[in-house]
């Protein structure tokens, strides 16, 4: 240790004094005429006082601001942030079979893209889109359900009308032959 972290017996100065070797030395310092001061107490204290106001938002203010928004908290690790939780619910959902392949496909675009701020906002569109979709899958149901009711109607009317033809004819060569 350095000059300033030692004491010195003021007693004992001819006995230190007639000290001419390390021995001598570390033999007046087993008697403690040479004693080694303890190190100098630099609290924390006020520190973590101050970092725990921080963490709660204070001596945050425009005063205490040196960096712009982007030094402090760079745009870059906000978007990558952003996307890596936007396609993890992506494939969240993928992969629960709440969407499609063709629908993960589309919002994974639609997401690179900047279509979405926040996980609410995805998750309403998905919604949105779902029930579009159904709405869309049950009128093309309804459509085919009357295209073939119309089918069979023609194909009953047909034969109706074939039969009718038939039992005509018949009559009528009954009554040539009559």
């Amino acid at each position: 240790c350095g000059k300033r972290k030692i004491w010195l017996d003021p007693n004992e100065v001819n006995e230190i004094s007639m000290a001419n070797s390390r021995q001598n030395i570390r033999k007046l310092k087993k008697d403690g005429l040479i004693v080694k001061k303890p190190a100098k107490i630099h609290s924390r204290a006020r520190a973590n006082r101050w970092l725990a106001a921080k963490r709660q938002g204070r001596h945050q203010g425009h005063g205490k601001r040196k960096g712009t928004a982007n030094a402090r908290l760079p745009f870059k690790v906000l978007w990558v942030r952003r996307m890596r939780v936007l396609r993890r619910m992506l494939r969240k959902y993928r992969d629960a079979k709440k969407i499609d392949k063709h629908l993960y496909h589309e919002l994974y675009q639609k997401v690179k893209g900047n279509k979405f701020k926040t996980k609410r906002q995805l998750m309403e569109v998905i919604h949105l889109m779902k029930a579009e979709k159904a709405r869309a899958k049950a009128l093309a149901d309804q459509a085919e359900a009357r295209k073939a009711k119309a089918r069979n109607a023609r194909a009953r009317k047909a034969a109706r009308e074939e039969a009718r033809i038939a039992a005509a004819r018949a009559e009528a060569a009954a009554a040539t032959k009559a």
